[in-house]
């Protein structure tokens, strides 16, 4: 080997080295940064002397396989955990079988206060202690049921969040798989932007799962789960309209509620056929549309219950066929065409309600009655108290078959609430453990700063070693130059 050849190759080296520690450093700077994936420097044989080594490029290492079973897990905790917060909100609602505001809890003080009052009915502070029982029953079941209303209209609103989130996130993907192959053509490096869109597609698998497929030029495409192309040259375009403030009685069926929409077509949110599986966007439709209208549905079968226990024939003499009960519709008798969103607008009847101007002792003569009567009749306090432990048929399927006493449908109620409570919190627990063991695995695969630590001291010797030669070859220089 000539002196020039020796010079060469230590150049290159140095050269390499110089670049070799620049990729260590960022590989230990960004060793905490989302999304980074770690480099490392391609060589190759110098095709000068055949002996150096050149640059050829900076390799980005990630595995698609793991990257893709980290993202399930993350759609499924942003699912889970939607879900799992629909649900305890829905039990604090409603209350649990230790809560003194609990809907069981105010019915069976209900229940009492009409015993009481009926061991003296000449009492008017028992009588007005009943009335007051009575309407804070009534008015636990409307708080409920704003409740679920206002759940409902939130996850209505967030999903208009959400679709504006996933366009401009689509967006962004297909400009960077249009910048990406010009800057690369143009040398550059583009390890920076692949970062960047691997973060972007996390996020839009955070509300949509995708499947990402590669394609020349270091583009790629996406998929949901459920076949939905989300991008594939040109992003996606979905469109939906944010109602709101909703109401029980609408839906998506009756066009009351927007359903979503892509490309002018629309998206299969449910059902058999999903065009979207998993992820926050699912999870939010399953609230707005199914589980808050189921909840609703349940709220409004113990308000009927409740009603039309009190519009029983007989059970108050002096109401006529077309009057209300002790609790009412809005004031008025139960319209079964109108059950939806009864659990809203059920109210104890105005005649009996001390506080709105009305006289308890109606609750001792009848509701319909124009005197007080005799203070010591308690026949209809008992006629009160015995219909709600009379057991009837359920007027909801939800509740199970047979025939139930109104406690034991409150009670069912509030089971129904915390089973489902604690199910979706297992599984929300579930999918958080999963979502941080394969983070763990994620990151066990990416930088290594011991390592890292090592290759940059290789390198410095390396380029110690390189230098060294360029010294030596300067001396020869200057030794022969002085001959």
């Amino acid at each position: 080997m000539n002196m020039s050849t020796a010079l060469n190759n230590a150049l290159g080296g140095l050269s390499a080295a110089s670049r070799g520690a620049a990729v260590v450093s960022g590989n230990i700077a960004n060793a905490l940064t989302p999304g980074y994936s770690r480099r490392s420097l391609e060589l190759a044989t110098s095709p000068i002397s055949g002996n150096g080594v050149r640059v050829v490029g900076i390799a980005r290492h990630q595995d698609p396989v793991l990257i893709a079973n980290r993202r399930e897990t993350d759609s499924d905790f942003a699912a889970a955990n939607t879900l799992s917060q629909f649900h305890s909100d829905y039990e604090k609602l409603v209350g649990t079988a230790d809560d003194a505001t609990s809907i069981a809890t105010r019915l069976a003080r209900f229940e009492s206060s009409l015993i009481t009052a009926a061991s003296l009915p000449g009492s008017a502070q028992r009588l007005d202690q009943a009335a007051r029982a009575g309407r804070d029953l009534s008015s636990v079941l409307k708080t409920a049921s704003e409740g679920v209303r206002r759940m409902r209209s939130d996850a209505d609103r967030m999903i208009g969040r959400q679709v504006d989130a996933l366009n401009q996130t689509l967006t962004d993907i297909e400009k960077l798989n249009a910048r990406i192959p010009a800057i690369r053509n143009s040398g550059g490096d583009i390890g920076a932007l692949l970062d960047q869109r691997q973060i972007l597609i996390d996020q839009v698998n955070e509300l949509v799962p995708v499947n990402v497929v590669a394609r020349d030029n270091d583009q790629v495409s996406l998929y949901a789960d459920g076949g939905l192309i989300l991008l594939e040259g040109n992003a996606a375009r979905f469109t939906f309209t944010t109602t709101g403030d909703t109401m029980p009685h609408m839906t998506v069926a009756n066009g009351l509620l927007s359903g979503l929409e892509v490309n002018g077509r629309p998206v299969r949110v449910s059902g058999d056929f999903m065009q979207i599986k998993g992820g926050a966007l699912m999870a939010q439709f399953a609230v707005r549309d199914e589980l808050a209208v189921e909840a609703q549905a349940d709220l409004d079968a113990v308000a009927r219950d409740l009603i039309e226990r009190f519009e029983t024939a007989g059970l108050d003499p002096s109401a006529a066929a077309t009057d209300p009960g002790l609790f009412t519709d809005d004031g008025n008798r139960f319209d079964a065409t109108r059950e939806t969103g009864l659990a809203s607008l059920i109210s104890l009847h105005v005649v009996v309600d001390p506080d709105a101007g009305g006289d308890s002792w109606k609750l001792r003569a009848a509701l319909g009655a124009l005197t007080p009567g005799a203070p010591g009749d308690a026949s209809q306090l008992h006629a009160f108290g015995v219909i709600l432990s009379d057991a009837r048929p359920i007027p909801s399927a939800s509740f199970g078959t047979g025939s139930m006493r109104a406690a034991e449908i409150t009670e069912a109620l509030l089971s129904k609430a915390g089973t489902n409570a604690h199910a979706a919190d297992q599984r929300s627990i579930f999918a958080a453990n999963a979502q941080l063991e394969m983070q763990k695995i994620v990151a066990e695969q990416g930088v290594d700063s011991d390592a890292e630590l090592q290759r940059l001291m290789q390198i410095e010797q390396t380029y110690a070693a390189n230098a060294r030669v360029v010294t030596v070859v300067d001396e020869l220089m200057d030794t022969l130059l002085r001959l």
